[in-house]
């Protein structure tokens, strides 16, 4: 029964010639072919490039876009027409096979091998390494073809989704929506900007990444502390007052009586120094010329700091605990330095850098900032505990070290040089052996 069905069908064909036959499988392969490199150049192409082509005005961007908007329907009719033509070209390499060998086993499976190989080669790998390869090039002069197709296919598709989308349902697998499967994380956002970094200047790069990591730091992160707030006693005598507002370096400064705790405003220093110029004035004309401070948690996430100081239209903040106490001074300059870089007017405390020395080594003060440190010498100091080294030294050791202890903190070598009082002075940093990531450096 096997040999005379094969026969019925070969008789068939059996008025059309041989190099017929031939020409029409490799039509059949060539139609294959570009079913298989329609589907995959459609679905390596890049979501968010499209989008830009799409939105500027490119009319191939557009209709691609609206077919991979429905990938059931897109897919549906390239895989309907991609195993329509493969199952016609396994009958012809059958026929020929027959033709070629007559009706026997080993024809059909001369043939199975024939027809298997012909589509790998010809059909599936080679078209598809093209596809994946120039998806934009070839995907948006396809879907010209593929929309019309579509259309003209359509009841079939449906019919055919209809059973794809009960099984799905059996399965209890949702299909989502273009938007949901191509959203983006803030830390995939950022590992796209990093491995894609040749398409843009360094500088631009690094204020890109730093701008993701405003969401995760605090204004304790960037805040000047306590200890380094330029701040003018009013209850001190006037002439150290003045000479102190003749030779400050900032335009605001915190005015206090008595302790620190006890800020009474901020102190606009152009005005004050325009009025000492014109005549005699004492702290009473100094203190009708305080503006209310403006005090923030030192737990505020410092990309949210940034608007609130936009929404009250201030440059200076007070941070404090939650007892309330002054913990240090945040201004909208410090923000910015944060993803833009240091400003050249920074003050001279914080300009000062660090860098390795010949011997690796780098003599390094107990209230810098980790930051700083990650930063200026490319170390990964955790951020999440301390902000200071001394801070940092102080939470391994669990107690205040003697100079000359040395210790690995973190992965990075360091020695105790000096230390005063209850707090760690200098330590010499040395280079750690294994280099830090590119994705946990900072450019600035």
């Amino acid at each position: 029964m096997r040999g005379g069905r094969h026969a019925g069908d070969a008789s068939h064909l059996s008025g059309i010639p041989l190099s017929a036959k031939l020409g029409t499988l490799a039509v059949l392969l060539v139609i294959s072919g570009f079913f298989s490199l329609a589907e995959t150049s459609m679905m390596a192409l890049n979501r968010f490039r499209l989008r830009h082509l799409a939105r500027t005005g490119n009319r191939g961007a557009r209709l691609a876009s609206d077919l991979i908007a429905r990938t059931d329907r897109l897919l549906g009719v390239i895989l309907l027409c991609n195993n329509l033509v493969n199952s016609a070209a396994a009958v012809l390499v059958g026929v020929i096979s027959i033709e070629l060998f007559g009706d026997n086993e080993l024809a059909l499976a001369i043939g199975t091998a024939a027809v298997t190989f012909l589509i790998l080669v010809f059909s599936e790998i080679t078209p598809k390494v093209i596809g994946a390869t120039y998806p934009e090039r070839i995907a948006l002069p396809l879907a010209y073809v593929l929309g019309p197709l579509l259309r003209l296919l359509y009841p079939i598709v449906w019919f055919v989704n209809l059973f794809v989308s009960t099984l799905l349902r059996l399965l209890r697998i949702r299909r989502q929506r273009g938007d949901e499967t191509e959203s983006l994380s803030p830390e995939e956002l950022r590992s796209l900007v990093l491995e894609h970094s040749h398409f843009m200047p360094r500088k631009h790069r690094s204020i890109l990444v730093n701008l993701f990591d405003l969401e995760r730091i605090t204004i304790e992160d960037v805040m000047t502390p306590r200890h380094q707030i330029e701040a003018v006693d009013l209850d001190q005598p006037e002439d150290e007052l003045f000479e102190k507002l003749a030779t400050s370096y900032h335009t605001r400064l915190v005015a206090y009586r008595g302790e620190l705790n006890n800020v009474v405003g901020i102190l606009h220093l152009r005005r004050a120094i325009s009025l000492m110029r014109d005549g005699h004035i004492d702290t009473a004309d100094l203190e009708e010329m305080l503006t209310e401070p403006y005090f923030v948690p030192a737990h505020t996430p410092v990309f949210t700091q940034l608007g609130y100081f936009q929404e009250n239209r201030q440059r200076v903040a007070l941070v404090v605990d939650e007892w309330g106490e002054l913990q240090g001074l945040i201004t909208l300059e410090d923000i910015i330095e944060e993803f833009v870089g240091e400003f050249t007017t920074s003050t001279p405390a914080r300009a000062i850098g660090y860098a390795w020395d010949e011997n690796g080594a780098v003599l390094v003060e107990g209230t810098t900032p980790l930051r700083d440190l990650n930063r200026q010498l490319q170390l990964a100091l955790p951020l999440d505990g301390p902000k200071t080294l001394n801070g940092l030294v102080l939470e391994h050791f669990q107690d205040i070290p003697e100079g000359g202890v040395s210790a690995r903190i973190a992965g990075v070598p360091m020695e105790i040089v000096q230390t005063q009082g209850r707090a760690v002075k200098t330590v010499r940093i040395f280079r750690p052996p294994v280099p830090v990531s590119p994705e946990s450096e900072t450019a600035f």
